[in-house]
């Protein structure tokens, strides 16, 4: 199997997986961003939190590498060209 035709059963799997990653990463935010706004969350409730994210990367990643889609190094290093973190979220939009 192969994810080469768009059409085909694994890139339309991989697809509707990666959006219900995508879906995930959203409420993360969501729920990080009220966490770390609200002064009473405790250190367990974060570090609770913070494993979530971390299993989540770690899909999304073994997603990403099978299928294809890995980063370059270079995409990484800043250069005169700006921040690196928006060259890599421009090659995600």
């Amino acid at each position: 199997m192969s994810t080469d035709d768009p059409a085909g059963r694994l890139s339309r799997l991989a697809d509707e997986i990666e959006g219900h990653q995508l879906d995930n990463a959203s409420a993360l935010v969501a729920q990080g961003l009220e966490m770390i706004s609200d002064d009473e969350t405790e250190r367990p409730a974060l570090e609770g939190f913070t494993t979530t994210l971390i299993k989540a990367l770690q899909a999304t990643l073994r997603v990403a590498a099978s299928r294809g889609h890995r980063l370059e190094a270079a995409d990484l290093m800043p250069s005169e060209s700006g921040d690196p973190l928006q060259r890599v979220m421009s090659r995600i939009d």
